[in-house]
C-alpha cells in the first residue's frame, strides 16, 4: 500500500518549515526569517496513530509575485498541490488574514483535494485563539489553532488530517499485477521509453482513470504477461532554469515511487551517471522497490570493446548502496534490448516477492557462522539464535540475538551477502532488523 502524500502549502514565512521540521522530527528544512528560503521542496516520512504517510515541506506561494525565485517557488508549491492527497493550508495569527492568503484559498479549492487549515504562531492559547478565528472568512472549514515551534496543538491538527486517509488495510488493493514506475532526471527519455513500449508493440489494454496524484497508469501486455505503468513522462514544466527542472521532478517522483513495486531508473548515456541520478535512486531504495537501471541512449555514443565495462564501473562505483540492480544498455528511440530490460523487469518482479522458508534460512544462518563467527566485545560474543523473514516487497529478515550492540553494521551486511549469494534476490534491496532475545 502506498503511504498519502501531505503537501504544507502557504504565504511565504508562516512556519511551514517549522512544522515540516516539527513533524519531520529533524531538521531537514533551513528555516529563516527572510521570507522565501525554504527553496526546495523536501520530503520526509511521518507516523501518527497507526498512520503513515510522506510529507512535503512546500515553498512560499506568492500569487502575484514576478521575482523569479517567488515565481520559482510558487511553480513548485503547485505541482505539491497537484501531486498531494491532503492539504494543509498554513496562515499566519501574528500577521492575521491578508489578501495574499484569499488568493492561495482559491488556488487550492481549484485543485478539489481535501484541505485541512492550520494557523500557526498559537504560542498562547489564552491570548491568541480568538484571532484564529478570523481565519474562517476564507471558507476552508474550522482553522486549528498551532505553535509548530511549541508544539502546540499538533494531536487535535494531526487527527484531522489522517481522516483523509484510507483506513490502514482497506485500500490494498487485490489487483497482483506489478506496478513500474519509469524515473530518471528530465529530458533523460522517459516518455520516449513508454511511447516505444505502447506504440512498437501496439499492447495497450486500458487506460486506467488517474488517481488523486493525477497520473495515469497505463496497463500493458508484453508477451502475454501484464504490467501495469505508472506513467510519469511529461511530468516536467517547462523552465528556462536547469535546476527547476531538478527541483519539479523530485516530488512526483517520489510520489510514483510510492505506488510503485519496481522502478526503471533511467540514466543517459551521453551525459553519463550524474549527482541527480544517485539522488533519484536513493529515493526508490530508501523506501524498499526493486530496481532495474537501464542506461538510455546507448546507440548514440561511440564504443570501443571496453565502453560497457566502463560505464559499468561508473554506475556501481556511484550508486554503491544499489549494486544488486541488474544494469541494461537500451535505446528508447530505436528499442534496442527492450526484450532485456523486460526480462529483468519479470527476475526483480519475482525476487521482490520471494519468500525464503525458515528452515532453509537458518541453514544458510549456521553454515555462514561456521564460516565467520560472530564479533566479540570485552569478551562478550554475539549469539544469533535463529533468522526469520517476516515480510516481502522487499524481503525483511529478523536476526534474534543476545545483545544488539553486538550485531555490528558489518556482520548484517554479511550475512545479507550469504542469504543473496544462496536466493539471488537480485534488483532487490533486503532489509535486515536485529531483535534481541534473553536466555532462557
Amino acid at each position: 500500500m502506498s503511504k498519502p502524500i501531505v503537501a504544507i502549502v502557504g504565504r511565504p514565512n508562516v512556519g511551514k518549515s517549522t512544522l515540516f521540521n516539527r513533524l519531520a522530527g529533524t531538521n531537514i528544512s533551513i528555516v529563516d526569517d527572510k521570507p522565501g528560503v525554504t527553496r526546495d521542496r523536501i520530503y520526509a516520512d511521518v507516523e501518527w496513530l497507526n498512520y503513515q504517510f510522506t510529507l512535503i515541506d512546500t515553498g512560499g506561494i506568492e500569487p502575484d509575485s514576478s521575482d523569479l525565485i517567488l515565481a520559482s517557488m510558487r511553480n513548485q508549491a503547485e505541482i505539491a498541490i497537484e501531486t498531494a492527497d491532503v492539504i494543509v493550508f498554513l496562515g499566519d495569527v501574528r500577521a492575521g488574514l491578508v489578501d495574499a492568503d484569499f488568493k492561495v484559498a482559491d488556488m487550492l479549492r481549484r485543485s478539489k483535494k481535501p484541505i485541512v487549515l492550520c494557523i500557526n504562531k498559537v504560542d498562547s492559547v489564552e491570548k491568541l485563539s480568538n484571532d484564529v478565528y478570523e481565519f474562517y472568512n476564507l471558507g476552508l472549514g474550522e482553522p486549528f489553532g498551532i505553535s509548530a515551534s511549541g508544539g502546540i496543538g499538533l494531536g487535535d491538527f494531526l487527527d484531522e488530517v489522517v481522516k483523509h486517509f484510507p483506513a490502514p488495510g482497506e485500500d490494498e488493493e487485490k489487483d497482483d499485477i506489478p506496478k513500474i514506475a519509469i524515473i530518471g532526471k528530465p529530458n533523460v527519455g522517459k516518455s520516449s521509453l513508454i511511447n516505444k513500449i505502447l506504440g512498437e508493440n501496439r499492447v495497450i489494454v486500458s487506460d486506467i482513470p488517474g488517481t488523486t496524484r493525477d497520473s495515469i497508469d497505463l496497463k500493458v501486455q508484453y508477451d502475454e504477461i501484464e504490467y501495469i505503468f505508472i506513467d510519469t513522462a511529461g511530468l516536467r514544466r517547462k523552465s528556462k532554469i536547469k535546476e527547476d527542472l531538478e527541483r519539479y521532478s523530485i516530488i512526483r517522483t517520489v510520489a510514483a515511487i510510492e505506488r510503485a513495486d519496481v522502478v526503471v531508473v533511467m540514466i543517459d548515456a551521453e551525459e553519463g551517471i550524474t549527482e541527480q541520478d544517485a539522488k533519484i535512486a536513493g529515493i526508490a531504495h530508501d523506501r524498499g522497490k526493486g530496481a532495474v537501471i537501464a542506461v538510455n541512449k546507448w546507440d548514440a555514443i561511440e564504443k570501443d570493446d571496453k565502453s560497457v565495462y566502463r560505464f559499468l564501473d561508473t554506475v556501481q562505483t556511484t550508486l554503491s548502496y544499489m549494486t544488486y540492480a541488474p544494469i541494461v544498455f537500451i535505446s528508447a528511440k530505436t528499442g534496442l534490448r527492450i526484450n532485456k530490460l523486460f526480462e529483468s523487469l519479470d527476475m526483480v518482479i519475482q525476487n521482490h516477492s520471494l519468500r525464503v522458508a525458515t528452515g532453509v534460512l537458518n541453514d544458510i544462518l549456521y553454515d555462514a557462522m561456521a564460516m565467520n563467527q560472530p564479533p566479540s566485545d570485552k569478551g562478550k560474543r554475539l549469539k544469533i539464535y535463529y533468522m526469520t523473514q517476516i515480510s516481502i516487497k522487499p524481503p525483511c529478515f529478523v536476526m534474534f540475538v543476545n545483545d544488539k550492540e553486538l550485531a555490528h553494521f558489518s556482520y548484517k551486511r554479511y550475512i545479507e551477502n550469504q542469504i543473496r549469494e544462496s536466493f539471488g534476490f537480485k534488483g532487490t534491496p533486503i532489509k535486515m532488523l536485529v531483535r534481541e532475545r534473553k536466555e532462557k
